[in-house]
This record gives C-alpha cells, sequence and structure tokens, in this order.
C-alpha cells in the first residue's frame, strides 16, 4: 500500500484514516495499543501526526492489515526488532515504487 499524503509537517486525524482507508476509530485504538504512536494534540484535543508518526503507522498496517499479525503479535515483533523492521519494511516500499513505475512505463509502451 502505497501513502499518498502531502509533504506538511502535520496531518488531521481525518487525513491520516483518508490516506489509509480506515475509519479514524481504528487509528485511535491503534494510538492506544502501540506506544510508538504519540501523536500531538492541540487545545482542543484534535490529533496532530507528524511525518514520523505516519511512518510508525506504515509499518504498523504492514504488519497487522498486509502481513495478518495479531496485535500482541505485532507489538512483540515492533519491540524485538524495530531497526530491522524499519529496513525491511522500507526496502518492501521502495521494491513496490519501482513495480508500480514499471508497470506504467510497460503499458505505455
Amino acid at each position: 500500500m502505497h501513502i499518498d499524503l502531502p509533504e506538511k509537517r502535520y496531518y488531521s486525524i481525518g487525513e491520516v484514516a483518508e490516506a489509509f482507508d480506515v475509519n479514524t476509530s481504528l487509528i485511535r485504538f491503534w494510538e492506544k495499543e502501540f506506544d510508538a504512536l504519540q501523536p500531538k494534540k492541540n487545545a482542543k484535543g484534535n490529533r496532530k501526526f507528524t511525518p514520523t508518526d505516519i511512518k510508525n503507522l506504515e509499518l504498523i498496517y504492514h504488519l497487522v492489515k498486509e502481513r495478518g499479525f495479531t496485535l500482541e503479535g505485532a507489538k512483540i515483533h515492533l519491540k524485538e526488532s524495530k531497526q530491522k523492521t524499519l529496513d525491511t519494511f522500507e526496502i518492501i516500499r521502495k521494491l513496490e515504487g519501482i513495480k508500480s513505475e514499471l508497470l506504467k512505463i510497460k503499458d505505455q509502451l
């Protein structure tokens, strides 16, 4: 899954939920479950997600939705091998981007 968000310092929970194609309640639930998600809150209590939060959400989404981890399994996986998981995740995302570009080129031929 490729997340398409504009370059900004902060994202609202609605923007994040729309980018991931999930409900805002799932984002709030994952915030409670995973310590890696720490969005800032303004005076009204609205969540503001940073690009770091978005990367963490991408990783959680990948583990839970794409690889089929349970929440407990994803938590353990993140704690035990966070850096290795991040590196692997980044490689997968780059390869998916390359694949999509190659498919576009193939369609144009």
